[in-house]
């Protein structure tokens, strides 16, 4: 058993700031990237942390090297227009035919900031929920094989209300 958790004066921490819950409902790199420093960070704190892939912030799960998804045309059109995978995010601003992306991985390479590939393997290492929404993957026709390995099993808004009770949770 854990020992309780205590404020920076020694008093006990209020009920659910051992656990963190995200709803990751944007699939931009400016989005990503603090979604996952933020979960790796509370993991490596010792909290219980979750993300929940919502919508468009499923997206960063797709494997890489899957380009189309989708049963149907509109599925299809949907993942050509909003390419899955950590490797083709956009910027939620200044995307500017992609060289906005490129100077933020840049910029973070410089500051040797990890990159979301490497920070959801280290989410995944340290033992973060990364769990993907079922609407969401039913809507855009993904399925399992077209996500990355090591993810939870696809739950629903119930499961992650249940999980976000009397927890910190953030919308990002």
């Amino acid at each position: 058993m854990t020992e309780p958790r205590t404020t920076e004066g020694g008093a006990p921490a209020p009920a659910g700031h051992d656990r963190l819950v995200i709803f990751a409902w944007s699939g931009d790199l400016d989005r990503v990237w603090p979604t996952l420093i933020l979960a790796t960070t509370a993991a490596a704190m010792g909290m219980r942390a979750t993300v929940f892939f919502t919508f468009w912030g499923l997206f960063p799960l797709v494997r890489n090297d899957v380009r189309i998804t989708g049963e149907n045309w509109m599925q299809k059109m949907l993942s050509l227009m909003n390419r899955g995978g950590t490797e083709h995010l956009k910027l939620s601003k200044m995307n500017l035919a992609g060289a906005g992306p490129a100077m933020m991985r840049k910029l973070a390479r410089d500051h040797k900031v990890a990159s979301p590939t490497e920070l959801l393997r280290l989410a995944r290492d340290l033992g973060v929920r990364l769990v993907p929404c079922q609407m969401t993957m039913d809507l855009l026709g993904l399925r399992r094989e077209d996500l990355v390995e090591g993810l939870d099993e696809p739950a629903g808004a119930t499961t992650a209300l249940l999980e976000a009770k009397d927890a910190i949770t953030l919308l990002i």
